[in-house]
């Protein structure tokens, strides 16, 4: 067994063993789901940081990074927009009371915009725990080394089994308060592990000036070689999803106080910028090291550095990091439709006298249950690229929408929310099939842009045509 494979396996232990501890503390669906409302700010920034970092954050970005240069950041700005608008209604979200995004849509508008919002969320996050899976699997094989540990099967195949059912054991322990106090050690490894190795590589490859010297002119340009359409393709997607993800707003649900959830938010943006600018920069040094590189092999470049440009110590701190940053998004990411199926829906609409504990247990069935699911959808993407970008959209197209109206728009009302979710939801699943079989785009377009489109004219359009209401979420204590 490898020096790396030993490290990592080390890694996975500690954190099962914090789940292991954080499981006596959960009593119900709601500490499961919410982790009790007890959080406080900087608990906050590091589960949002590691959670919004994932594989989407150390593949895509990490190939944009290598692809375009620092232009790729305009993908991660997407985010960093949306975080910074959510600062400004972070106190409404922890005043709503609910533990769900679903739930909040039910309060606002009505229950039927609830149980969409729900369906649509279980489809996009299980795609999202999916390519998790897969970018696991992407590091095992890189430091299992070629040959199979197990006979006929390959070590990717292998690092997926195993990365998917750590995942779900250690997310069905102790649900949210086994994630976010891991979430906070795996952000400080992962900010380390990306600045440790930017100084090695760029040692590896004759300093900044070989980048200056060796670098295409392309990616030097304000968009680098994706050009403005393709730029705003990601950009758009990735502003859509940050606004109304349900792992943030759960989160935000579970602060203290609304003190706390704006405080958490400001320190996130801080943050999410600083390791995305790390990914980014650290892909773009590594371009002059391992030239030639494209599509799924550019994917790998973080692991390709930590395994074979970096001195062994930095480069095992850095597979530890990497493959923190896919864990910890993956166990939320399967939390979120979990708490969806035992709260909103088995206990709202088939049991509504269950207790709480009856509830805790279903909410544990369905992370196994959805964990399964997850990895049985690996293979309907070409890539983790494709795979983020048409999750990110289907979220963010219908979801999002009615969700911010839902706060800072009185006249939004149910039949508009709905038929918001609705389009948005549709017209992404219709694109992404149609791409899928016929293997090109429709009329040449991203979905995100029909898509956004359809859903924001018919919330705007529907809510205009009917009295406005004078509500906003009902509010708790905050």
């Amino acid at each position: 067994m490898s020096g790396y494979l030993i490290v990592v396996m080390v890694y996975l232990a500690v954190l099962i063993s914090v789940g292991l501890v954080k499981r006596k503390q959960v009593h119900s669906a709601e500490d499961f789901a919410v982790g009790g409302r007890s959080l406080t700010w900087p608990i906050l920034v590091g589960t949002l940081l590691a959670t919004w970092t994932g594989s989407g954050s150390v593949f895509n970005n990490g190939r944009l990074g290598y692809e375009n240069g620092w232009a790729a950041l305009w993908a991660s700005s997407g985010a960093w927009l949306g975080i910074l608008l959510i600062y400004f209604i972070a106190r409404k979200i922890r005043a709503v009371g609910a533990s769900s995004v679903p739930q909040i849509l039910e309060k606002r508008f009505d229950a039927k915009t609830g149980v969409l919002a729900s369906l649509t969320t279980i489809i996009a996050y299980l795609t999202i725990v999916s390519y998790q899976f897969r970018g696991g699997g992407l590091v095992f094989e890189i430091i299992a080394g070629t040959d199979p540990i197990i006979a006929g099967m390959s070590n990717m195949t292998l690092g997926m089994i195993i990365i998917a059912t750590f995942t779900i054991i250690y997310t069905a322990m102790a649900g949210l308060l086994s994630v976010v106090y891991t979430d906070v050690l795996n952000g400080i490894v992962a900010m380390l592990g990306l600045a440790l190795a930017i100084p090695f590589v760029l040692s590896a490859i004759g300093g900044y000036e070989a980048v200056l010297a060796t670098v295409p002119e392309i990616k030097w340009e304000l968009f680098g070689a994706m050009g403005f359409k393709s730029m705003l393709a990601l950009f758009i997607p990735t502003l859509l999803l940050l606004m109304g993800d349900a792992n943030m707003y759960q989160r935000l649900l579970a602060a203290k106080d609304g003190g706390h959830a704006e405080k958490a938010v400001a320190g996130w943006i801080i943050g999410v910028i600083i390791i995305e600018v790390l990914i980014v920069t650290l892909g773009f040094f590594a371009s002059v090291h391992f030239p030639g590189l494209s599509g799924d092999e550019a994917a790998r470049i973080l692991i390709l550095v930590a395994h074979q440009a970096v001195p062994f110590w930095i480069g095992a701190f850095l597979l530890a990091a990497i493959l923190s940053i896919i864990i910890s998004t993956a166990d939320s990411f399967l939390l979120v439709p979990a708490n969806i199926i035992a709260t909103d829906l088995y206990g709202r609409f088939f049991r509504p006298e269950a207790s709480g504990k009856q509830l805790l247990l279903v909410s544990r069935i369905a992370v196994v249950v959805f964990g399964i699911l997850a990895f049985s959808m690996i293979r309907f993407f070409p890539s983790i690229l494709t795979a983020a970008f048409a999750a990110y959209t289907v979220y963010g197209a219908s979801i999002t929408p009615a969700l911010i109206a839902g706060f800072v728009w009185p006249r939004a009302n149910a039949r508009a929310a709905f038929a918001s979710v609705l389009a948005g939801a549709g017209v992404t699943i219709a694109w992404e099939l149609a791409r899928k079989f016929t293997g090109e785009l429709l009329f040449g377009w991203e979905a995100v842009y029909p898509a956004a489109a359809s859903s924001i004219l018919l919330l705007v359009a529907l809510s205009y045509l009917k009295s406005p209401q004078p509500t906003t979420p009902t509010a708790g204590t905050a």
